[in-house]
Parts: C-alpha cells; structure tokens; sequence
C-alpha cells in the first residue's frame, strides 16, 4: 500500500506539513501556543501567547496535542483524503480540505461565544467580568488545534460517496458500512459535546462543523459537476 504513495499529491504534503510542524512544536512548544486557535475575541493572551490572531484560523489546522492525536488524524487523511483527491482532483480535494476546516471554526466559535454569552451576558466580558464567573474562563481562555474538523469533513464526504464501504473501527469487533458508520458517530459526538463531561478537553463542536460543511459541498458540488475549485 505505501509502496503506491504519491509524494506530489495533497494528500501527502498535507500529510507532511503537519508531520514537520508537530515536531517542530516538540523541539519548540510556544509554537503550540501561537499558532493555536484562541477565543476571538481573547485580546488579553495566555501566559506567552498573543491571543487571537487572525492568521489562527489556517495555522490552528496543522497544530497538534499529542502523538495519538496527529496519528490518527494522519491516518484518517490519508485513508480517506487519497482516495477523495483522486476522484476529484488535487484542486477541488484541497478546497474541500481548507473550506471543512474553516467550517469547522465557525461552528465552534459560535458554541464558545453562546456558553460565554450564557455565563456572563457579554460575548466579550473583560477580566473583571470574567474572574466574576470563573466557569467562563476556560472557555474563554481556551485553545483549539487540530486536523480534526477538516478530517470529519472528509470522512463524511466519503461515507456519502462510498456509502457501502464496510469500514472497522475500534473497539466495534465488526466491519460498518460507512453510511451507518459516520451518522452514529456525528450523533456520539453531539451528545459529547452537548453533555460536557468534566475533564473533556475536545473540540466536539468543531468536529460536527467540519462534518456538516463536508455534508453541504458534496451536496452542492453533486449538483454543479461541472463546477471547478
């Protein structure tokens, strides 16, 4: 199978890019810190960090927190991203990529300006407001990294362009077929994020907005087929 890898196609130098910056992070971790996606409207930074800056919005996509996180990650992406690029191109596939991972933002910002909204009746409380209601200060203090919502957006596309697809997944000992597979598991990740357990620190919102831009470009690119991106 890797015998077979294209080193020019997107998929690889996706692949590659986030493999260079996460061990560029370990070698230097205030990179996590700047390049991390903060809170919008969090002009005060945390500890080195500048806060937000707009330029978050691409470089939080190639950050991550961990080995496990950026393996499978790299691994949905290149599971799914390959086979998605040669079907419609390295063009159209690295649209998809960008567009499902800004999707992804849009969606969790939303849900972190509600729950700060909610906790403090300001969108953008300033620090006294915010030391007043301690709870919102996780959130608005918080982080997000990852490839993740991009790759929900892709594995999503796939299930809808290959829903017969048995696929395994762990601990499931038996195959799936991919369009009972995402459903079941964008409805698990509703239910996380909605229920927000202690000591959860994923982005589950992030995950559904990649999943749900994902959804709506097949949707619009299966009705303009002759549409280029």
């Amino acid at each position: 199978m890797f015998n077979n890898i294209n080193t020019r196609s997107v998929t690889f130098n996706l692949i590659m890019i986030n493999v260079l910056l996460f061990f560029a992070t370990v070698l230097h971790p205030s990179l996590t810190q700047i390049l991390s996606l903060h809170y919008v409207f969090n002009t005060h930074g945390f500890y080195d960090a500048p806060g937000f800056e707009p330029y978050q919005v691409l470089s939080h996509m190639f950050m991550h927190g961990g080995f496990l996180h950026i393996l499978f990650n790299m691994w949905g992406l290149f599971m799914f991203g390959s086979i998605l690029e040669n079907v419609w191109g390295p063009k159209r596939f690295l649209s998809f990529y960008l567009i499902t991972g800004f999707g992804a933002v849009v969606l969790n910002v939303l849900v972190q300006m509600f729950m700060i909204y909610k906790m403090t009746g300001s969108v953008n409380p300033g620090i006294d407001l915010l030391q007043m209601h301690p709870a919102a200060m996780g959130t608005y203090f918080s982080q997000t990294l990852g490839a993740s919502g991009a790759i929900f957006g892709i594995a999503t596309a796939f299930a809808m362009l290959f829903p017969n697809t048995e696929l395994m997944i762990i601990p499931i000992p038996i195959p799936i077929k991919a369009k009972y597979l995402m459903p079941l598991y964008i409805v698990f990740e509703l239910y996380l994020g909605v229920s927000q357990h202690q000591g959860d620190d994923v982005a589950h919102f992030a995950h559904l907005g990649g999943a749900l831009f994902g959804f709506i470009l097949v949707k619009i690119w299966g009705r303009n087929k002759n549409t280029l991106y």
